[in-house]
């Protein structure tokens, strides 16, 4: 059998998604075709690809391999068909909203100082990972999470991260929240612009539900009912 691209979208997409039904819906794709491909694949290559012994799927050793090349694939496919690669066009740098705090107007402002005449635009609307993959000529700048293989990660600066609760929550009292206190209580999550997932728990200490929300209002509202508390950058 013939192997496509769409065999390499598969891959990258059950990788960065962690679950078939997601990554089925990013590819607009139905759950059994999603499941068909990744086994002709697997087929094709003799290996394993996906652990789908957890409800998180997670990628084989041969699985990381592939990703990788995969990658690097479709990066040169995408550069070859793309128009926009024959003339210069100005760099757009992606990171998450706020990525670097109190320092983010100051380093773009310098950016502006050092580098005069150079065109460049900034998106901060979404984390850099989905940015980037939602405007193909985006390249990831500062994110609050690891950035998917393929691209170097540089630690810039490291801070706390805060939970929001309502005022009346038992732990509100407390001076500092540790992940292990809200691992008894749901967990209320930005699937969209947030940072913040479950694997910030270690595996035996996982909280006992999610709520999942599509934005910022949905996810106070939660808060406030009293449905869970959510950790935040």
């Amino acid at each position: 059998m013939t192997m496509e691209l769409r065999h390499l979208r598969a891959v990258l997409a059950i990788a960065e998604e962690g679950n078939v039904t997601r990554a089925a819906t990013r590819l607009h794709l139905g759950h059994p075709a999603l499941s068909r491909t990744l086994r002709q694949l697997e087929d094709h290559l003799g290996a394993r690809l996906v652990d789908r012994s957890t409800r998180h799927l997670e990628l084989t050793a041969e699985g990381h391999v592939f990703r990788d090349k995969a990658l690097a694939a479709l990066a040169a496919v995408e550069t070859a068909l793309d128009p926009r690669g024959l003339r210069s066009w100005p760099l757009r740098l992606g990171h998450t909203w706020a990525a670097l705090g109190d320092h983010t107007i100051p380093l773009l402002r310098r950016w502006d100082q050092t580098r005069p005449g150079f065109r460049w635009n900034c998106s901060a609307s979404t984390p850099a990972r989905r940015a980037s993959r939602r405007a193909r000529s985006m390249r990831p700048c500062c994110a609050a999470r690891s950035p998917r293989a393929g691209l170097r990660r540089e630690p810039l600066l490291s801070e706390e991260r805060v939970v929001v609760m309502p005022a009346d929550s038992p732990l509100a009292a407390l001076p500092r929240i540790t992940l292990t206190d809200l691992a008894a209580r749901p967990i209320a999550l930005n699937t969209v612009s947030g940072t913040t997932t479950t694997d910030l728990w270690p595996p035996t200490a996982r909280p006992v539900a999610t709520i999942e929300v599509t934005n910022t209002d949905e996810w106070f509202i939660a808060i406030a009912a009293g449905r869970g508390p959510r950790a935040a950058p």
